[in-house]
C-alpha cells in the first residue's frame, strides 16, 4: 500500500462519520492533488497523502489545541511516526502560520515542525484553496470569501485568512502557471 492510500485510509477513518463535511471537502483536495502529477512526478505521492491528511485534526478525538495543522501534524508524528515531510506538509498547510500568529501558537509550531519545501507547500496550499467544503472545484477568491462568510468577521479564522490571502493567492498563482506550462501549447 502506498502513502496516499495509507493517508485515504486514515482520512476516512476520522473524519467520514463525525466530519462527512469536512470529509467531502477532503475527497476533493485530494482529487485537486492527484490533478497535479504532471508538474511533481515522484512527490505526487507524497502531495496526494498530504491532500488526504491535511485537515484530521479537524476530528474530535484529535482536537488539542484547537488549531488543526498542529493537532493534525502532532497526531500523525507521535502516533503513526509518519513521514516527516508529510507532517511537515500537514502543518504548515495552506499559510497556516497566520493562524497560528491568531491563536499564540506560531511559537509552538516552528519549534515543532520546519517548514518543508516552498512548491510542495503551494501545490497544498492550491488543493485546499481551490476546493468548496463540498469538496466541488472553485476559483480561490471564491473560496477565500466563503471562508469569510462561514466565520464572521471578527473570527480569528477570518482574520487569519484576511492576513494569508496575499501568501494564498500567489500559492494558488505559482501552481496554475506550472500547470499551463506543462499542458500542450500552454495553455491554461
Amino acid at each position: 500500500m502506498g502513502q496516499a492510500e495509507w493517508a485515504r485510509d486514515l482520512a476516512k477513518e476520522l473524519l467520514e462519520q463525525p466530519l462527512p463535511r469536512r470529509w467531502a471537502h477532503t475527497r476533493g483536495v485530494a482529487a485537486r492533488a492527484e490533478s497535479l502529477a504532471p508538474i511533481l512526478g515522484q512527490e505526487s505521492d507524497l502531495l496526494t497523502a498530504s491532500a488526504w491528511l491535511h485537515d484530521i485534526g479537524y476530528a474530535p478525538q484529535l482536537v488539542d489545541t484547537g488549531f488543526h495543522p498542529l493537532d493534525g501534524a502532532r497526531y500523525l508524528r507521535d502516533v503513526h511516526q509518519a513521514d516527516d515531510k508529510l507532517v511537515r506538509l500537514v502543518a504548515h498547510h495552506s499559510c497556516a502560520v497566520y493562524e497560528a500568529t491568531e491563536r499564540g501558537l506560531l511559537d509552538m509550531l516552528n519549534e515543532e515542525f520546519d517548514r518543508e519545501r516552498p512548491e510542495l507547500v503551494e501545490a497544498l496550499t492550491y488543493c485546499d484553496m481551490t476546493t468548496s467544503p463540498d469538496g466541488l472545484p472553485l476559483e480561490v477568491d471564491v473560496r477565500l470569501a466563503e471562508i469569510h462568510s462561514r466565520y464572521g468577521p471578527e473570527h480569528l479564522v477570518s482574520r487569519s485568512i484576511a492576513n494569508a490571502t496575499p501568501c494564498i493567492t500567489s500559492a494558488v498563482r505559482a501552481i496554475q502557471v506550472a500547470l499551463a506550462n506543462v499542458r500542450p501549447g500552454g495553455a491554461g
